[in-house]
C-alpha cells in the first residue's frame, strides 16, 4: 500500500502545528472531541431533511478508551463518518475544513452549532502520538476505510472493517520524556479532567469505563473496585437553560463546581444577549477576597468558550482592572479566534462582549447596594480598595462610572456612606465635602485638625486606606461640591469677621512666626496662628497638592523620590504653652525659644504619625523642659 505524501504546505503546517501552533498538549483532546461533535451534528442536519433518517439522541455519544497495555488511547463516536474521498479531503490535507465547509453550507438552520472550522485541530494528536489511525464509515456507505499516518511524512488510505457509521481515532502514543509524561493521557484522572476542563458542555455524552470504589454486597465495611461507563461531561450548559428554570442553588452549585472560589457568591448575573452581539454568560460577585488576590499570581479573566467548548481559562480582556474580583463565564459563536482557537483576534466583538459585561457588572453593584445595603458593605468590605483604584487608574478615565459605588466612613454617622448621602445631608452654607486621612478610624476621631469643622456640625469622612486620598484627588469633586482635606490650610469656613480677627492677631505676633521658621529651617513652609486648634496646642496644615499622608505612601514605595508635603506649623494661641512661648519671645530668652519651637514641631510630627528625625534631641529637650 502506497503512502500518500501531504502537500508542501501541509508538511510546513503540520510541523508547526507539532511544536508551536497549540501552548498545552492537553489540548489535543478538546479538539478531537469537537471533531466528534461535529461529526453528530451533521446527522442531525441531515435529520431535518431526511424523513427515513431519525435522529435519536441516545444513539449518539463520544467514547473515550485508553489501553496502557498498547499504549493507546481511542476516541470513537457514532456521528455522520467519512467516506475515502472525504478522508483525503479532510485529512489528506491540513487545514480543509469539513466543518467550515459543511456550517456555510447550512447557515439558515437552526441553532445547532458546528464546532470545528479550521481543520487544523485533528492535527494536535501529533503532539502526543508517534501514530494516528483513523477508521471511519459513512452514513449510507457500506464500506469503511483507515487512514494512519505517523507524521510528516505522509499517510496511507484503505478499506478496512468497521459495523457501525461513525469514526474511531486511535493515537499510540509517544515513549515518555524527562520533560513530558505522555502516559498520563491514559491514566482516567487525567483524562476526566481534561474532558471536564475543556469539553464539559459539549451536547453529546462523553463516556469512559471508570473505577469505583463501593461497600461490597456482603459486607458493607469492605470496598471493592468496580469498573463501569459512566458520562464524564454535563452536557447541558447552565446557561443555556432558561432562566426560569433556574433556582439560586443551581447558581451556587455551579459556582462550586467552576472552582470560582471557596465562598459563596454574594450575586450572581445572567445574561443573555441576542442582539448586535450573541453570547450566554454567568457573572459571579464573590462574597471573601481571594487569599492571593493583591499578589503577583492573581489572574484576572473569565473562562472563555465558542458553543460549549472552553477556549480560555482566563480571558482578561473581557474585565477591567477595577472589576478583576468578577468571576465566571462567557460563551458566544461570534468570536474571531485563531488557527489554534486558543488566542483571540482583538476583534469588534470581544470588545463590544466586555463593554456589555463591564455595563451589566456595575448596574449590579448599583442594585445591590440599593436593595441590600449589608450584602454591599461585605462585598465593599472585600472588594472596596479594587473600586477606588479604578477611580484613580488610568488618568481617572473610570471616574464618572464608579464615583457611586463608593463608601467611606462617616464621622456623625459612625457607618459607611455613600458620596450621594454625604452631599444629599449637606447644610446649605457647606461649601465642600471635608475628608481627614489616618492609620484608623479612632485615630481620625483624635487628630487636632478636625476640631473647627467638627464644631461647625460638618460631616467628615474617613479615609484610612492608602489609595483613597488619591482616589479622590483624581475624582476632584462630586455633583459640583469640591473635597476638602480637614488639613488644608483654608477650610472655606471663616467669615470676614473671623478673617480681620486672624490678621490681627498673625500681625501681633508676626515676629515669633518668623523666629521659630528661623529655627525650623526648611522643615516647614511658614508658622502661624491657628484657626481650627481648639484644645489642642499644635498641629500641621498643609499647601499644595500633597498631603502628609500622600508623602507618607510616596516615600514607602520603592525607589521614592523623597517626596515631601509643604507643612505649615499651626500654634493655638490661646493655649497655655503657647503663652509660655510667647513669654520667652517677649523676654528675648533665645535658648527657651529654641527649646519650644522644637519640642511643638516633634509634637506635630508625633500626632501625624510621623517619625521625630532626632529622637535622643527630642528626649534630652523633654528632661531639659521638666529640669
Amino acid at each position: 500500500m502506497a503512502t500518500k505524501e501531504f502537500k508542501a504546505e501541509s508538511k510546513k503546517l503540520l510541523d508547526m502545528m507539532i511544536h508551536s501552533i497549540y501552548s498545552q498538549k492537553e489540548i489535543f483532546l478538546r479538539e478531537i472531541i469537537s471533531n466528534a461533535s461535529d461529526a453528530m451534528d451533521k446527522i442531525y442536519y441531515r435529520a431535518l431533511t431526511d424523513d427515513n433518517l431519525n435522529f435519536e439522541k441516545d444513539n449518539y455519544y463520544i467514547q473515550i478508551t485508553p489501553d496502557k497495555d498498547k499504549r493507546t488511547l481511542t476516541i470513537s463516536d457514532t456521528g455522520i463518518g467519512m467516506t475515502e474521498e472525504e478522508l483525503e479531503d479532510n485529512l489528506g490535507t491540513i487545514a480543509q475544513s469539513g466543518s467550515l465547509k459543511f456550517k456555510t453550507e447550512n447557515e439558515s438552520k437552526d441553532d445547532h452549532d458546528i464546532i470545528g472550522q479550521f481543520g487544523v485541530g485533528f492535527y494536535s494528536s501529533f503532539m502526543v502520538a508517534d501514530k494516528v489511525t483513523v477508521i471511519s464509515k459513512a452514513l449510507d456507505s457500506d464500506q469503511a476505510y483507515k487512514w494512519e499516518s505517523e507524521g510528516a511524512d505522509g499517510y496511507t488510505i484503505a478499506p478496512a472493517e468497521k459495523d457501525s457509521v461513525g469514526t474511531e481515532i486511535i493515537l499510540t502514543l509517544k515513549e515518555d520524556t524527562e520533560d513530558e509524561k505522555y502516559s498520563d493521557y491514559l491514566e482516567e484522572y487525567r483524562l476526566r479532567s481534561i474532558i471536564k476542563k475543556y469539553s464539559d458542555f459539549i451536547r453529546y455524552p462523553i463516556k469512559m469505563e471508570v473505577t469505583e470504589s463501593r461497600p461490597k454486597k456482603d459486607n458493607d465495611k469492605e470496598f471493592e473496585e468496580v469498573k463501569e461507563v459512566q458520562t464524564i461531561n454535563s452536557m447541558v450548559p447552565i446557561w443555556r437553560k432558561n432562566k426560569s428554570e433556574l433556582k439560586p442553588e443551581d447558581y451556587e452549585n455551579f459556582y462550586m463546581e467552576k472552582h470560582y472560589g471557596f465562598d459563596k457568591p454574594l450575586r450572581y448575573i445572567n445574561i443573555q444577549a441576542d442582539g448586535m452581539i450573541r453570547y450566554h454568560a454567568i457573572l459571579y460577585i464573590p462574597e471573601s477576597i481571594p487569599f492571593d488576590y493583591y499578589s503577583k499570581e492573581y489572574e484576572k479573566g473569565l473562562e472563555l468558550y465558542s458553543n460549549g467548548v472552553m477556549i480560555m481559562e482566563k480571558c482578561s480582556d473581557l474585565l477591567p482592572d477595577y472589576f478583576s474580583f468578577v468571576k465566571g463565564m462567557v460563551d458566544s459563536e461570534d468570536l474571531s479566534l485563531n488557527i489554534s482557537r486558543e488566542i483571540l483576534q482583538q476583534d469588534k466583538q470581544l470588545k463590544l462582549i466586555a463593554k456589555n459585561i463591564n455595563h451589566k457588572i456595575k448596574k449590579e453593584l448599583e442594585k445591590l447596594l440599593k436593595e441590600d445595603r449589608e450584602k454591599y458593605e461585605t462585598f465593599y468590605k472585600a472588594f472596596g480598595r479594587q473600586l477606588k483604584y479604578g477611580v484613580y487608574m488610568d488618568y481617572g478615565q473610570h471616574k464618572d462610572d464608579l464615583q457611586d459605588l463608593l463608601m467611606f466612613y462617616s464621622s456623625k454617622e459612625k457607618k459607611m456612606v455613600t458620596l450621594d448621602e454625604y452631599v444629599s445631608k449637606m447644610p446649605e452654607e457647606q461649601k465642600y465635602i471635608y475628608y481627614a486621612v489616618g492609620e484608623s478610624n479612632e485615630k481620625i476621631d483624635k487628630l487636632p485638625q478636625t476640631e473647627l469643622v467638627a464644631d461647625k456640625g460638618y460631616e467628615i469622612l474617613y479615609f484610612t486606606e492608602d489609595i483613597d486620598e488619591f482616589a479622590i484627588k483624581m475624582l476632584q469633586k462630586y455633583k459640583e461640591k469640591e473635597f476638602k482635606s480637614v488639613s488644608s490650610s483654608d477650610l472655606g469656613i471663616e467669615d470676614e469677621k473671623d478673617k480681620k480677627q486672624d490678621e490681627a492677631e498673625e500681625k501681633a505676633n508676626e515676629g515669633l512666626f518668623g523666629k521659630m521658621k528661623d529655627v525650623l529651617t526648611d522643615k516647614v513652609k511658614g508658622v502661624r496662628a491657628s484657626k481650627r486648634l481648639k484644645s489642642y496646642p499644635v498641629c500641621f496644615a498643609t499647601e499644595g497638592e500633597v498631603s502628609i499622608e500622600m508623602e507618607k505612601v510616596l516615600n514607602a514605595m520603592p525607589n521614592n523620590e523623597n517626596v515631601k508635603a509643604d507643612k505649615i506649623l499651626e500654634i493655638n494661641t490661646n493655649h497655655n504653652v503657647f503663652k509660655a512661648l510667647k513669654a520667652a519671645f517677649d523676654l528675648d530668652d533665645q535658648p527657651k525659644v529654641e527649646l519650644y519651637t522644637n519640642l511643638l514641631y516633634n509634637q506635630a510630627l508625633l500626632i501625624e504619625g510621623l517619625p521625630v528625625q532626632d529622637p535622643v534631641a527630642f528626649s534630652n529637650n523633654i528632661c531639659e523642659l521638666m529640669g
